[in-house]
């Protein structure tokens, strides 16, 4: 077993035009004086990397790490959620997805598409660059609008659905395999990856592909109703990287899983900062230590109520009190016996 790296953060919540979180020196003191080991770094935010750059520029990369380590920090992995969801966009999404890329390719799906894919592929070479061998993203919504069977669906759309969604991944896996790089999909509602059984009608579609892995953040589970520990059980061989987010769950007589078009403070489901909400992180960090996860534990921060300084500077604590240091031996052994098969079989009564 390993012990889980830790504590992160994703610097895609706290990126803003003001100092110090306008740029990756200061972002990198902020995380620090919180008592950050590690980043997650949003490619599509160019305040804090410039992704082609990086992709290209070995100089650039050593640049970037060089100014992480001056305040005791490496990067977890580089994130694409943005251009992820664009390489696979339903329609319907086109106006309010625009913002997710460059005005140049505002308004035009096709060549919006082809900026999405050509972003993965050079998250592909900058992991790379990095040393780093994982990424995470979202798998993009063909499917979203029609989660739930109402009107009935055509005969074959879902199945049309996966089958496009994988056309459009396959290649961008295989760059991915080239680099020795896991593509880590969060699974999160809205994406055609939302839950265990869309994970894998997607993984079969791709050859089951060594690369296609799994974000684990429990809180997208919670508000689902998915069991969110035993969904560790299923799945721990292809979870490559791990949110730190919480989340409760409150049903009422008025408003469920669905939310009524309210605001996250009046949803029933809603997310909270890493021990105020309901998941179980206790048995989180012990499942995924026990299944030897070799990754980092990154908060991603989202709460409806608490104020981010706090949730930051609280969620580091949290992390690190959550971290088991694994044992490096059995905690019995001051007792075992060693071995002798002589011994073994008089124990068992077995002759010759």
């Amino acid at each position: 077993m390993r012990t889980i790296k830790g504590p992160a953060v994703f610097l895609a919540q706290f990126a803003a035009d003001e100092a110090p979180f306008n740029n990756l020196k200061g972002l990198a003191g902020w995380a620090a004086d919180k008592g950050f080991k590690g980043v997650q770094i949003p490619t599509w935010d160019t305040r804090v990397i410039d992704l082609e750059l990086a992709a290209e520029s070995q100089d650039y990369v050593d640049e970037f790490k060089g100014t992480l380590a001056e305040h005791g920090l490496e990067v977890t992995d580089l994130a694409s959620h943005l251009q992820g969801q664009l390489v696979a966009l339903h329609p319907s999404f086109n106006l309010p997805a625009d913002s997710f890329a460059p005005k140049k390719v505002h308004r035009n799906a096709k060549a919006r598409q082809e900026w999405a894919v050509n972003q993965l592929l050079c998250a592909a070479k900058a992991s790379r660059r990095f040393g780093i061998d994982r990424h995470t993203t979202f798998s993009g919504t063909l499917l979203w609008p029609y989660f739930y069977p109402y009107p009935q669906w055509p005969d074959g759309l879902i199945s049309d659905g996966f089958d496009e969604l994988a056309r459009r991944w396959r290649p961008i896996l295989d760059a991915f395999d080239r680099e020795g790089v896991d593509v880590c999909y969060e699974i999160h509602p809205t994406e055609d990856l939302h839950d265990g059984l869309t994970f894998e009608m997607f993984l079969e579609r791709v050859d089951n592909h060594p690369r296609c892995n799994i974000m684990y953040d429990p809180s997208h589970l919670v508000l689902q109703s998915i069991d969110y520990l035993t969904y560790i059980d299923h799945y721990h061989q292809r979870i490559k990287t791990f949110h730190v987010k919480d989340a409760e769950f409150r049903p009422t007589g008025k408003t469920g899983a669905y939310g009524g078009y309210q605001p996250w403070i009046s949803r029933a489901g809603r997310f909270r900062s890493p021990g105020d909400g309901q998941v179980d992180f206790g048995t989180i960090f012990s499942k995924l230590s026990g299944y030897d996860f070799d990754g980092w534990a990154v908060l991603e921060w989202e709460c409806c109520l608490k104020n981010s300084e706090d949730g930051a500077a609280e969620g580091a604590r949290f992390i690190s009190d959550h971290i088991i240091r694994v044992s490096e031996r059995a905690f019995d052994d001051f007792v075992k016996s060693g071995a002798d098969r002589t011994v073994n079989n008089e124990i068992l009564g077995i002759e010759g």
